[in-house]
């Protein structure tokens, strides 16, 4: 997967480009799936499978 360059306006190839909602979109969905993961460890721990 590449990230297309704001400066980049001959290829239509990219999936994602490099401004401002990519960013924001990438590191909410970063923070979501890191929310996640503890919340799973955090279960685990207190009902003892770990």
């Amino acid at each position: 997967m590449q990230i297309r360059d704001k400066k980049d306006n001959e290829s239509e190839d990219y999936i994602l480009q490099d401004n401002k909602k990519t960013r924001f979109g990438a590191i909410f969905i970063i923070i979501i799936l890191i929310i996640l993961v503890a919340g799973v460890a955090m279960t685990g721990v207190f009902f003892d499978y770990w």
